[in-house]
């Protein structure tokens, strides 16, 4: 186990495990809180010796936002560092050769809703709720609704962002904010079975399937099936896959 004080991290099998750790404030988001995060994905990333992580977090919430004291505080030098550490950690996330699964409970708020907007997949307990609040302070949610509104229909991204109300866990359900809505006792259980069925797989081809799947968002369909076709073409041809396609007709047969 990695203990970095706001952050936890620990490996269970092929499973990485980051623990937000600031339960007395709500997990609010410091920049030094966000700063060990980046360094633990950057670690994780590097290190390949997972192939899903899980981001969760402890006491009563997931998170809260940003830390808004130390925001009250801050000059435009110590803005700037926080939000340059937030954009590295959305990076890293959506970088990261391993999938990355966000297991929410209590709230998502702000820069926390972002958090789950950024990472690949989203489990959360019925009791959750998520909101773009950053209006209500006189904050708009400008980097938290980059990733949303990548998540959900523009319309509701922009409801959400510019009335800074809550939303339940299944109405960010029905939106596309999450993939999964359980019973809070069962949330760390059910999180844990969908990283299961994804490190399944060799990390080489989660790598590659992350990969191909956000570059392609971003193409034309003419140009998002060209770059397929080619890469496709390409991994056909590894000796990993074709082992696994003869290994498969065996077993078939």
């Amino acid at each position: 186990m990695l203990w970095e004080n706001d952050v936890i991290y620990e490996e269970k099998e092929d499973i990485g495990i980051i623990t937000l750790n600031r339960p007395e404030k709500r997990n609010a988001l410091s920049k030094g809180m966000l700063s060990q995060l980046a360094d633990i994905l950057d670690k994780i990333a590097n290190e390949r010796r997972v192939k899903v992580v899980i981001i969760k977090g402890t006491g009563k919430c997931f998170s809260s936002g940003h830390d808004l004291k130390e925001i009250l505080s801050s000059d435009l030098h110590d803005a700037e560092e926080t939000f340059d550490i937030i954009k590295r950690v959305m990076i890293a996330i959506r970088e990261a050769p391993q999938p990355v699964i966000a297991q929410v409970h209590g709230y998502a708020l702000a820069a926390g809703c972002q958090l789950v907007a950024a990472c690949d997949l989203a489990v959360a307990s019925e009791e959750t709720k998520f909101a773009l609040s950053g209006i209500n302070v006189g904050l708009f949610c400008f980097t938290p609704t980059v990733f949303v509104s990548r998540n959900i229909a523009p319309k509701r991204a922009f409801e959400l962002a510019f009335t800074g109300d809550m939303i339940t866990a299944q109405e960010a359900l029905k939106w596309g904010l999450i993939n999964k809505v359980v019973p809070r006792e069962k949330l760390e259980e059910e999180t844990m079975a969908l990283a299961k069925r994804l490190a399944r797989h060799s990390l080489s081809v989660l790598e590659a399937g992350k990969k191909f799947f956000y570059r392609q968002l971003d193409l034309s369909w003419e140009d998002a099936l060209e770059y397929a076709t080619k890469t496709i073409i390409l991994w056909s041809q590894r000796k990993e896959v074709k082992k696994g396609i003869a290994a498969f007709l065996r077993k078939n047969d």
